[in-house]
This record gives C-alpha cells, sequence and structure tokens, in this order.
C-alpha cells in the first residue's frame, strides 16, 4: 500500500569513526555491505517495499560516492510523486554544518513544510535489518501516539552498548537512559531490557514544535537520541514498537528482530559473514522482500579450471559471489566476493570479504581480511596469517583480529 501522506527523512550524515578506515573515503552508509549491496540500500529497501515512497536522505561527510549510489540505484516515479533525494548540508539555518541528527532534520523543516504530510519517519540509514514498517505506522495510530520509536529487546547485560528506554505495561514510554550499566527491565521479560534502534514515527506537528524548541537551546546536543528522547515523553504520547513482533512476507520465525548497528568494523564484519551461513538467520534470498541497489551490466560470475590433480581449481564454497567475478583455479572459501573481483590460480580466499575490483594473485593467501575496493594483492602475498606482519605493513587490524587492507593501498610481492 502507497503512504501518501508520510514523509520519511534518513539520516545519512554521520562520520562512521568506528568503521574507519573503510569510512576514510566515503560515508558510512555508502559503505558496501553483502556484496553487491551498499548499507544504505536496506533501509531504503525498507521503506520501499513498505510503501513508502517519499524519501528524503539527509547526507554530510563524504558524501559524494553516496550521491552517486542514490542516483543510479533509486530512481522512483516523479510522475507518480515518487522520489528517493539527497539533501546535502546546505547551511539553511546559519553558519554551521549539522550539529546533531535532530539539528539536520531542523535545518531540512522546509521539506515537511512543503509536503505536509501527516506523519514523519525519521530512520537511520546505517544499520541492517528487514522491517515492514507499514505495520509500525500502523501501530503509531492504534496507540494513538505522538512519537513512536522502534525497540528490539536485548539482554540486560548489554544495557551499557544502547540507549534503553523504560516503557510500562502498555508499551508507552515512561523513562529513557543512554547507555546505563543495567537499564530498566521490559514489565513482562524482567531479564530483558529495550534497546532504541533511533528510528521515530512523529506526528508532524509535534516534530516540528519539539525541534523548534531545541534549536534556540545553545547548550543541547541537538541529537534526537541525546537530548529530544530524554525529555519528550514526558509532554506527549510516546509509544515503544516492539520490532521483534514485524512480520515479513515469506520468512521464517528465526528471522524475527534481526538488527544489527555495523558501527565497528567487528560487528560489519561478522553482520556480513551472518549473510553466508547454510541458514542464514538473515536471509537475502526471500523474493517477497526485494533487495534493489545498482544494476551493473557485466556477465555472470565464472569458475574455470578443474585440474585436480595440480590443484588448480576454480571453486567456491560456502560463499556469496557477486556478478563479474572470475574464480580462476583459485579457492574461496566462506567469504564475499564484490563485482569484478579476479582470483588467480593457486590463491586460497578464506573468511574474507573483497570489494569491488579486487585481485588476488597467484598463490596468494587471504584470510579473515577485507580488502577494500580496487586493491591489488600481488603473487604470493600473504594477508591475515600473522597479525604482527599486518600491522607493520600498515594495515588495521580490529580488537578481534579482522584485517583491513585499506583502498588505495600498493602491495609489493
Amino acid at each position: 500500500m502507497y503512504s501518501q501522506n508520510v514523509l520519511t527523512m534518513i539520516l545519512a550524515g554521520g562520520e562512521g569513526t568506528r568503521l574507519f578506515p573503510l569510512t576514510r573515503d566515503r560515508a558510512k552508509p555508502a559503505v558496501p555491505f553483502g556484496g553487491r549491496f551498499r548499507i544504505i540500500d536496506f533501509a531504503l529497501n525498507n521503506f520501499v517495499n513498505s510503501g513508502f515512497l517519499k524519501i528524503k536522505v539527509m547526507t554530510q561527510f563524504k558524501s559524494d560516492s553516496l550521491n552517486v549510489h542514490l542516483s543510479k540505484a533509486w530512481r522512483l516515479s516523479p510522475t507518480l510523486d515518487q522520489y528517493v533525494d539527497a539533501v546535502p548540508a546546505q547551511m539553511r539555518t546559519g553558519q554551521h554544518w549539522y550539529r546533531g541528527t535532530a539539528d539536520a532534520v531542523y535545518q531540512n523543516l522546509n521539506l515537511i513544510f512543503d509536503e505536509e504530510p501527516d506523519y514523519v519517519c525519521v530512520f537511520g540509514g546505517d544499520h541492517i535489518y528487514k522491517m515492514d514498517i507499514q505495520q509500525m505506522l500502523q501501530f503509531h495510530k492504534e496507540s494513538d501516539a505522538d512519537v513512536s520509536i522502534s525497540a528490539v529487546p536485548v539482554p540486560a547485560s548489554e544495557s551499557k552498548h544502547f540507549g534503553i528506554i523504560e516503557v510500562d505495561s502498555q508499551w508507552r514510554v515512561v523513562g529513557f537512559e543512554e547507555k546505563p550499566a543495567v537499564g530498566k527491565p521490559i514489565p513482562s521479560n524482567p531479564e530483558y531490557v529495550l534497546a532504541s534502534m533511533g528510528n521515530y514515527i512523529f506526528n508532524r506537528n509535534i516534530l516540528i514544535r519539539e525541534l523548534e524548541e531545541d534549536a534556540v537551546f545553545q547548550d543541547s546536543a541537538h541529537d534526537f537520541g541525546k537530548t529530544i528522547f530524554t525529555k519528550i515523553f514526558h509532554h506527549y504520547r510516546v509509544y515503544a514498537y516492539d520490532f521483534t513482533q514485524n512480520v515479513i512476507q515469506g520468512s521464517e520465525e528465526k528471522e524475527k528482530g534481526y538488527w544489527r548497528d555495523v558501527g565497528t568494523i567487528d560487528s560489519y564484519y561478522q553482520a556480513n559473514m551472518d549473510l553466508i551461513a547454510v541458514d542464514p538467520v538473515f536471509n537475502m534470498y526471500n523474493y517477497r522482500w526485494p533487495f534493489r541497489t545498482v544494476h551493473y551490466d557485466y556477465p555472470a560470475a565464472k569458475f574455470v579450471f578443474a585440474n585436480f590433480k595440480e590443484e588448480r581449481t576454480g571453486i567456491a564454497l560456502d560463499s556469496m559471489v557477486s556478478e563479474g567475478c572470475i574464480v580462476s583455479g583459485g579457492v574461496v572459501n566462506r567469504s564475499i566476493l564484490s563485482p569484478r573481483v579476479m582470483i588467480h590460480s593457486y590463491s586460497h580466499v578464506d573468511d574474507s570479504i573483497l570489494m569491488h575490483g579486487v585481485e588476488v594473485g597467484r598463490y596468494a593467501k587471504v584470510q579473515r581480511a577485507i580488502v577494500d575496493k580496487g586493491v591489488k594483492i600481488p603473487r604470493g602475498c600473504e594477508i591475515g596469517i600473522e597479525a604482527e606482519a599486518d600491522r607493520q605493513r600498515g594495515f588495521h587490524v580490529s580488537e578481534g583480529g579482522v584485517v583491513v587492507v585499506s583502498k588505495g593501498t600498493v602491495l609489493e610481492s
């Protein structure tokens, strides 16, 4: 169902410093994910699949690749008043860029005034999940809410990693704490707390009023999580929407509640690895909930050489291999290959993520690594085998031992 009275504003202007060096040259929502997608594609697909087709994307830091991606991948029908528009920071309200997530929307209130929607969805653009947002909007209406926020139950021991929402028995919000040692439990499940997903549905006038009031306070962080949401429940009907109750057509029960904040190298890596499980908890092969992105006019992936005697075999096991890839006499295991990756003979790639245009030379070994776009790995080179050696070569090594080879890195044999 096409929701004509809803405007969507996706926040995609963050620096993503914890995801460095993948965010050295691009915004976090533009970081590749799952072989051929970008992180922002997941939020956009959720809205489009849900029938929300008026979408503004707030951009700011290092947004060129994000802007290009949006223009190529997300062309809706202007004839039907459908759009995905990139909205760069413009200093519309003063001589400053966006000072926080709330300020990003405040500086673009003209978009809300122009559209005059009944409801405004303010969502982040940097999480991996599936969500039928029509169900959240229906909950918002049935609760007679002024504001609804999506939330996911997490063990109480994980409170310090999230903004924690306190609710009453009807799931009306009565408190909020940013990353407490132990948050207030869910009334019906005392071992769990409600973590904010940072996704909001506002009644239009409530959002405008709160943003205009927040803008005049110089000491404010101008942030939805840190300032707006910490006080708004005192004055309005604010409800938490239980994300685990969201139902996606064609999905299995085990997929309910899957939501990942891929804000660090280790969480990003693990979320990618989730995709290639034999029975994945996040299944991208549900064609009743399609995933859209840029279409590349590349040929299908090719696997060549079957010389088992000399161990020159082009094979990929437990992996995702994108279009345009050639696995030529090398072995790929539990890995994700973006378009146009070239794997040469006698090489081995294990537990790794290779981005667009990466080339792995003969006899090279890549293990538990993320290799960024266009990097050429020379003959016999070893990456991810010895962490200290990787650090000495200037590679970033995460706390979990994942090696990242940055875009533009020139490697010697």
